[in-house]
């Protein structure tokens, strides 16, 4: 393997699409903590500092799970050409890698931030990686319930960066993205169930079975549409066109669950699944335009 394949094998094992959702909600966390709190500041600086941490975070959360499970992502069919089964870099290599760029996530925000924006930026990576990874992913389902706490950190990490503080705001939208992630994992769990039980890892439809899991998915999903929307009561600032665009987004993600309630398709669960990452970063781009046209 020549350098610039092996780089791409580094970048691939930091799985930027999953990376880059969580450093945009951010990264918008930091755009509205500019506009709702009074006097605060957002320099060039700021902004990039916060930007890498997030990278550096998000980034090695990803790669410090491979490598904790890089031996049942080689028995299942969807992970197992994936750069550490596959033998395409060292798992020592992969350790190493992890391990730096978390530190390093923690220290930036630390020396050039404040010390609440590194706080969070470690409780997510010992969410993440400890309590998801490392204690439940292989013995509970309700791995995504309490290891999906992390999904939520970046938005704090960006907030406090930029606000020094932590609102009922900040705490909503990091809320937004906990409530979210139910839906977004267990509806790829039922596509790839096969996989989860040859791998022996008791994912929601694993261990309960795909009309369970699929219902489960239905209610979560009518709880994040709710959710949503009810950012009303946490700020004034908000629009009736992000009203409108939860509304309707949230009601197309009804419509896909409550299929998959009734029918446990595989392809709906795919469907849904492949809605979800749009539908969360609509809602934030449109909530941070919200407050900048706001102001």
């Amino acid at each position: 393997m020549d350098t610039k394949d092996h780089l791409r094998a580094y970048w691939r094992l930091t799985k930027p699409r999953i990376w880059g959702l969580l450093v945009f909600t951010g990264a918008i966390a930091m755009l509205v903590a500019y506009k709702a709190t009074p006097g605060a500041s957002l320099t060039a600086g700021l902004f990039l500092s916060g930007v890498v941490a997030l990278v550096l975070g998000s980034a090695s959360a990803e790669v410090l799970t491979n490598y904790h499970d890089r031996d049942i992502d080689g028995m299942m069919k969807r992970t197992m050409n994936r750069e550490l089964p596959a033998g395409k870099i060292r798992p020592r290599s992969a350790l190493v890698f992890g391990l730096v760029m978390a530190v390093l996530s923690v220290l930036v925000p630390f020396l050039l931030i404040n010390a609440i924006s590194a706080g969070f930026m470690l409780l997510g990576l010992v969410d993440n990686i400890v309590v998801y990874s490392l204690l439940l992913k292989r013995r509970s389902w309700l791995s995504i319930i309490l290891g999906g706490i992390s999904g939520g950190m970046p938005v704090l990490v960006g907030y406090t960066a930029v606000s020094g503080a932590v609102t009922p705001l900040a705490l909503y939208m990091s809320a937004l993205v906990i409530v979210w992630i139910p839906t977004h994992i267990w509806s790829l769990a039922i596509f790839n169930r096969n996989d989860y039980e040859a791998a022996k890892v008791p994912m929601l439809p694993v261990v309960f079975g795909d009309r369970v899991a699929s219902i489960c998915i239905a209610g979560t999903s009518a709880l994040l549409t709710v959710f949503s929307v009810a950012i009303f009561l946490f700020t004034p600032s908000v629009s009736i066109f992000y009203t409108a665009t939860a509304v309707v987004l949230g009601g197309v993600v009804l419509v896909y669950s409550g299929r998959l309630a009734l029918n446990q398709s595989r392809k709906t669960a795919w469907t849904l699944f492949k809605l979800t990452s749009p539908y969360l970063t609509i809602i934030f781009l449109v909530l941070g335009v919200t407050f900048w046209l706001a102001a």
